[in-house]
């Protein structure tokens, strides 16, 4: 990426500016960015694995950690040894105040905090310690257990904690819906379907594990337990859909405690058929963290003990997800060697890596076997078209992801292959463009996973407090999308490059940005919408283009890098503000030099930051968080207005229905 940006810039710097770049002259900057890219290229040829790909850390919040301990102690899995180290990782991310929080230099999460703290003293930790008091105090000054999201309650229902009478209900006859029905489970998003489908048995079961007496957290109820109206929070305002749905789970409810259920037993039959038939070669179910610990939770729950083959590889998977050392162990979330490999391969050959080296090559080589070519659940919206996508982990057939295939497809255009190996790469290239086209939303947009993925509905049960319940079309995937088409040689002539092309320019903001739904945010949008019209064909003198040039200039740091915060996605006033961040710094970049501004101060100054600030191994030290799971929106595109306070869906800074990641390979 900075090799992108170096290669243009030949002129003399503007004079006046009182900074580094100032002092420079443009020879200077070549040879720092020079410099900077042979040492990237060196760390990835030094860090490649021998069978072809690289593979960063993907770091996120220490709920993982905490809901691994309870997932543990609940099937009977006691490893002391494991859990030491686990819980030396809780503490370590804990925060002055005591809390626990979603992302870097975050406000506390209450939520994530009495997870933790709930963990701590399931491993022994006891609550006289300092961390454990200092925990305490936070969580009792935000309101207490009471005040969690429906997760963590969930979660605290298991072990007696909560009253399982103030979760939602969800009986597992949803499970007959057809896929044309409201509220069926294809509606769902594809990490929430994986994670509704197990939890249908799990809220209607409502099992109980006991725990020690010094485990027991009562003392984080500010009233007492007696004292705690456990009800789910009825809506507030007009008729609508959130009080519709908040008297159907009151009938729900009703229908549960009645003495027969006709049809349960077929229902918990299917359901568990259902989560058998989506488990992963690896053990994971989705490939992420939610589905995986439900889906062991439910086998447990009806019987599916220790020696059960799926039991065992579910467990058996998360030695690949944890990292460990001597003294701690952290659980990923989630693992993302595909979109690691794609993008580390698509910088080498962009910063002048030949197309024949044979590291590019042992890393096409590996994502062409990575290719999907199974069935699955994307294929109820998408009828008729044949799988040939990619997906973010080692193993995730059911799940493909269109963003990683557009990618992936970028990648392998530019390497080259021995002649009897490029007739495998242009099939594997044409097979991704076909999957890819059979997955376009009717409003023109791509999504991650789904196609036209979009009943706002779904976001008002009570159910859905946290992350995304929904996957529409983002800006960010479609760019890509675009890009990747006109690198292939279309242009807007081509139908659905026209559709995607409009899609993107009504997206645009005001100003001239565009939201990024899975980067951190309006720096990640624009990084990958510029180069995407550039690659179509669009004249980029144009004044919405020009605009958000402008917009970029405009947020660039004194000290000549990008950042911005996650927080721009809950406070306007935080779009495009932040520390300067290597990733970030990269994407203005990107959007620049596709806009014609190579040549421009701000690109230069943008140079002599990432030189400046790299290491000496060829990385750069980036402890924000600049990757995005879920905006915490539930409807998993931006808001056209932000609530207020006091509404339902409000989230200050401290994003409690948010998750956030740091890729630690965009450094």
């Amino acid at each position: 990426m900075v090799r992108r940006a170096r290669l243009c810039g030949r002129e003399e710097p503007k004079s006046g500016d009182a900074t580094t770049v100032a002092q420079l002259k443009h020879s200077d900057v070549n040879q720092a960015a020079d410099e900077a890219v042979q040492r990237s290229q060196d760390y990835f040829r030094r860090t490649q694995y021998p069978e072809g790909y690289w593979w960063g850390e993907l770091e996120s919040n220490p709920t993982m950690e905490a809901e691994y301990l309870m997932l543990c102690h609940f099937t009977g899995r006691h490893d002391q040894e494991r859990w030491r180290k686990i819980c030396n990782y809780i503490l370590s991310k804990q925060r002055s105040d005591g809390s626990w929080s979603q992302y870097y230099e975050a406000p506390g999460d209450v939520s994530t905090s009495v997870e933790c703290y709930f963990a701590l003293k399931l491993a022994g930790h006891s609550p006289d310690t300092e961390p454990l008091r200092k925990a305490r105090e936070f969580i009792l000054s935000k309101g207490g257990i009471p005040k969690v999201r429906v997760f963590t309650k969930i979660w605290l229902a298991l072990f007696g904690q909560w009253d399982w009478k103030g979760t939602p209900n969800m009986p597992p006859e949803m499970i007959f819906l057809p896929s044309w029905a409201p509220f069926n489970i294809y509606e769902f998003a594809s990490w929430a379907r994986a994670t509704v489908v197990p939890m249908l048995i799990i809220l209607t079961r409502q099992p109980y594990c006991a725990v020690p007496e010094s485990a027991d957290i009562g003392e984080l109820y500010p009233g007492g337990r007696e004292g705690t109206d456990y009800h789910l929070p009825k809506p507030t305002g007009g008729f609508g859909w959130s009080k519709a749905l908040y008297w159907a789970d009151k009938l729900v409810g009703l229908y549960q405690r009645l003495p027969v259920h006709p049809f349960r037993g077929r229902a918990e039959r299917k359901i568990i058929q259902w989560v058998l038939d989506h488990q992963e070669a690896d053990g994971s179910w989705a490939g992420i963290q939610p589905p995986w610990v439900y889906s062991l939770i439910t086998l447990h729950t009806l019987g599916y003990g220790p020696d059960h083959e799926a039991v065992k590889k579910g467990f058996q998977g998360f030695e690949r997800f944890a990292l460990e050392d001597e003294d701690k162990c952290n659980v990923q979330a989630c693992i993302s060697p595909v979109w690691d490999t794609c993008i580390a391969q698509l910088a080498l050959l962009e910063s002048g890596i030949d197309p024949e080296d044979p590291m590019v090559q042992s890393s096409a080589r590996w994502l062409m076997d990575k290719q999907i070519y199974a069935t699955a659940d994307w294929q109820v919206r998408a009828k008729g078209t044949r799988p040939g996508g990619w997906s973010f982990e080692f193993d995730n057939l059911i799940y493909p992801d269109v963003d990683d295939a557009s990618i992936v497809v970028m990648a392998l255009d530019q390497v080259r292959l021995p002649e009897a190996e490029e007739p495998r790469r242009a099939d594997s290239i044409q097979r991704g463009v076909e999957w890819m086209a059979g997955m376009q939303s009717k409003n023109g947009g791509w999504a991650a996973f789904d196609k036209d993925n979009n009943k706002k509905y779904l976001t008002k049960i009570p159910f859905s407090d946290f992350g995304e319940t929904l996957d529409p079309p983002s800006v960010d995937v479609t760019a890509h999308l675009l890009e990747m088409y006109g690198r292939l040689g279309y242009t807007k002539e081509n139908r659905a490059v026209d559709r995607g092309f409009a899609y993107v320019v009504s997206e645009q903001e005001e100003d001239g940005s565009w939201f990024g739904r899975w980067g951190v945010n309006y720096v990640y949008g624009i990084g990958a919408v510029l180069p995407a019209l550039e690659a179509i064909g669009e004249d980029m003198s144009q004044a919405y283009i020009r605009l958000a040039v402008d917009w970029t200039v405009a947020h660039q740091n004194q000290d000549g890098g990008w950042g911005e915060s996650c927080g721009s996605y809950v406070d306007p006033n935080l779009h495009g503000v932040g520390p300067s961040t290597a990733s970030q710094t990269a994407w203005a970049l990107l959007g620049l030099v596709a806009a014609g501004e190579h040549e421009s101060e701000a690109a230069q100054r943008g140079l002599v930051y990432l030189a400046e600030t790299q290491l000496e191994d060829g990385t750069w030290d980036e402890p924000y968080f600049t990757g995005t799971g879920f905006p915490g929106y539930g409807v998993g595109e931006r808001l056209k207005a932000m609530p207020d306070i006091g509404e339902p869906s409000y989230q200050g800074l401290d994003m409690p229905a948010g998750f956030m990641i740091n890729y630690h390979l965009y450094r």
